[in-house]
């Protein structure tokens, strides 16, 4: 092989040509190898390899599997980056990951087989979380080209497929919204009515709810400080921005007031986290259509939004880091109100 035998070898082995290049990793000298059908592919692929090794590309790493490099990732980079529920959701994406690349070395990477690993985790999930799936490991192999694991960065070239499913936090109409805070108010002695009602009325997270002691409490507010977790016992905020005072009507803090203190020292109990649950058992009870516990803070923002209340004062009372979050994820009107701007709208265009 000219030019690059010193540095290189090919060897005919039967129909094929096997490339082999000496790597130095840890004071110990490996060999990368691989093999093609014509001998003009292996003197291609050997000098590809030698040039990427003059330019400081870490070849011997390439021998390590997607999935242990992508736990080793997680736990040197992210657990420092993260706080600890996200580092949670991280290591559940490790196991994820382990599952679908099993074996295969970062080496024999490439956009399409990357690609088919993501196609086949769409197939019996939704686009947001095959979305949310792949940009993590999107992520990683963008660290792996940084530190010259992988010749090049390829993540860009995947896309994320998957089912796109009907919005499971879906707001509920005006008139169904009255229903369930009239129905809540008049029946205080369940206190899952109370925790669902103060859900109505201050768009607060399910965690920020349950975290609420006697002495967030004000004449008449609440103070957001922290949020309780199923999966962590890291009580921090979700953003700097969550943290916040949100105001309440008299009669709803005369209600929640009135709740006994349980011996943890927090107002509400957890209830095994089953609130979309037990929430759904209420809605069918009041014939209301069903929506998760979350899509109570989705009502609340909607039902703002539909009476023109200002975008800048709705952002703050949900706690967004910014307007655009709010934008993104709550600019969407109630039914009601979709129907007006509709016929507002055909009245102004006949009026042309």
């Amino acid at each position: 092989m000219k030019g690059i035998d010193s540095m290189a070898s090919i060897i005919k082995r039967g129909k094929s040509y096997r490339a082999q290049v000496s790597l130095y990793k840890n004071g110990k000298h490996k060999k990368l190898t691989k093999s093609f059908p014509t001998k003009k592919e292996a003197e291609l692929w050997a000098l590809e390899m030698e040039l990427e090794k003059g330019n400081g590309k870490q070849l011997a790493h390439g021998n390590t599997t997607f999935a242990d490099y992508f736990e080793d990732w997680i736990y040197l980079v992210k657990i420092n980056d993260v706080k600890e529920t996200t580092f949670q959701f991280y290591i559940r994406t490790s196991n994820l990951v382990r599952e679908l690349f099993k074996d295969i070395k970062l080496k024999d990477l490439n956009d399409i087989i990357v690609q088919r690993k993501i196609d086949e985790y769409a197939k019996t999930h939704s686009k947001s979380t095959t979305h949310t799936l792949l940009l993590k490991i999107r992520t990683a192999l963008k660290d792996a080209y940084s530190r010259g694991y992988i010749s090049n960065d390829f993540s860009g070239l995947v896309k994320s497929r998957g089912k796109i499913l009907s919005k499971r936090n879906k707001a509920l109409s005006i008139s169904d919204l009255k229903k369930l805070r009239n129905y809540t108010f008049q029946h205080p002695e369940n206190e899952f009515n109370l925790f669902v009602l103060l859900a109505l009325e201050t768009g607060m997270r399910r965690g920020e709810l349950l975290s609420i002691r006697p002495e967030n409490i004000f004449e008449y507010g609440i103070e957001v400080r922290n949020s309780i977790s199923p999966t962590s016992n890291d009580k921090s905020l979700k953003t700097k921005s969550a943290k916040r005072n949100v105001s309440i009507n008299k009669e709803v803090y005369d209600l929640i007031t009135k709740i006994p203190v349980k011996q943890n020292g927090y107002i509400f109990l957890t209830y095994g986290f089953k609130q979309s649950e037990m929430l759904a058992k209420l809605l069918e009870k009041l014939n209301i259509e069903k929506t998760t516990f979350h899509g109570l803070r989705d009502t609340h923002a909607s039902f703002l939004f539909s009476q023109e209340i200002d975008l800048v004062y709705v952002s703050k009372r949900l706690g967004h880091s910014s307007i655009q979050t709010t934008q993104n994820y709550y600019l969407e009107l109630m039914p009601e109100k979709k129907h007006q701007q509709d016929a507002d709208a055909l009245k102004l265009l006949n009026s042309l």
